[in-house]
């Protein structure tokens, strides 16, 4: 099969991280796939044996997703947003997938709809017309207004033949943040958690505190938090993982006190967490797993600004967990930080999580065997 998964990730990255396994996993079974991104470059990402696209990119201005800016800063224009589309609506015209995946579309990034619909109008008009799916994430963003509901609804129900939904419904059912109607139900697919391959759990032991929380602004709070704390706690080594670019890594350099290590983001960070005495991260779906697999003693931070509730939704399902604690932006500070890894170290770190974490593989079971439905139906 020829696999097309489109993604646009405006504030984190956790949106393309998670494509990206997905897309490992079909070129894993012998599929050929294109992921095409439309939101900043990222480029430790592993892209490994499938073909990456770069549409012009987008990024929120902040938790302020009805503003969109280009890579430099500058508010996009019509003529930068007719872009966008016009290349996405092209590739997909020319590359005529077997498979088309949307990931978070329809029941986010509405800001982008223009472009979304452009190209399912695009995909059902093609000689032969793909399969259409949705790829979301154990939570979604409560929707604010009813009409929200209705538009992923009609979406799903013109466009789509079924939503990939990556969790296990006994631990996160997608009712849980989002209304499910009688007809959205018959379409989900419930894959378990899409993370990827296990770390090496025998990975060497560095006994640092392992800070890490984006690259954008948002991960500013943590950092500063972690500084007064790593200065309260001057007999630990921490290490600060920075994303964004080299001024913002001098910066916290110079902000940090002598027992912290400051870098950028590390391709082998999940062997880093196995390692870890302890992680203080925020709560995005793919951190969580990480945390989940290493079985690294946490400290989760889960981001609200602009009343996001995801994170703290999933930070609260993970309290039930040994060697978990979570702290809120508004209870965050260095003492608060401090008094809280301080408690860690009294509980011994659970086991690493092996079970129901294979969500990459068994979509594209559930994809193949959706197709060949569709081919035999056809």
């Amino acid at each position: 099969m020829q696999v097309t998964i489109v993604a646009t990730h405006l504030l984190g990255t956790g949106h393309l991280a998670r494509a990206l396994t997905l897309g490992r996993a079909f070129v894993a079974a012998g599929n050929a796939v294109t992921v095409i991104s439309g939101g900043k470059p990222v480029p430790h990402f592993d892209s490994t044996g499938l073909t990456l696209v770069q549409l012009p990119p987008l990024q929120s201005n902040g938790t302020d997703f009805s503003t969109l800016l280009t890579d430099t800063g500058e508010i996009a224009s019509e003529a930068y947003l007719v872009a966008r589309q016009s290349a996405l609506v092209d590739h997909v015209a020319q590359q005529k997938p077997d498979v088309l995946i949307t990931e978070l579309f329809p029941f986010g990034r509405r800001i982008l709809k223009a472009e979304f619909q452009a190209l399912l109008e695009t995909a059902d008009g093609l000689p032969s017309r793909p399969l259409v799916l949705s790829s979301i994430r154990d939570i979604l963003a409560p929707p604010s207004k009813p009409a929200k509901v209705a538009f992923a609804d009609q979406l799903v129900n013109h466009f789509y033949d079924a939503v990939l939904v990556h969790s296990d419904p006994e631990v996160v059912p997608l009712d849980t943040s989002w209304p499910v109607s009688d007809m959205l139900r018959t379409k989900l697919r419930y894959t378990g958690f899409v993370a990827p391959q296990a770390p090496d759990v025998n990975a060497p032991r560095h006994n640092e505190i392992l800070v890490s929380a984006g690259g954008g602004a948002v991960g500013d709070t943590v950092f500063e938090a972690a500084c007064d704390a790593a200065t309260l706690d001057a007999a630990r080594l921490w290490r600060f993982l920075v994303g964004g670019d080299d001024a913002r890594r001098a910066h916290w350099a110079n902000r940090a006190p002598a027992n912290v290590t400051v870098e950028g983001p590390r391709p082998d960070f999940r062997n880093l967490l196995v390692g870890a005495t302890a992680s203080v991260s925020m709560c995005g779906y793919n951190t969580a797993l990480d945390v989940l697999q290493t079985g690294v003693r946490a400290v989760f931070v889960p981001f609200d600004d602009g009343g996001e509730v995801e994170q703290g939704l999933r930070a609260d399902a993970l309290t039930t967990l040994p060697a978990v604690s979570v702290l809120r932006q508004t209870d965050l500070s260095g003492p608060t930080l401090a008094d809280a890894i301080n408690k860690l170290m009294q509980q011994d770190r659970r086991d690493p999580r092996t079970t129901g974490m294979d969500g990459a593989s068994a979509s594209v079971d559930i994809v193949r065997s959706l197709f060949a439905e569709a081919s035999h139906a056809d």
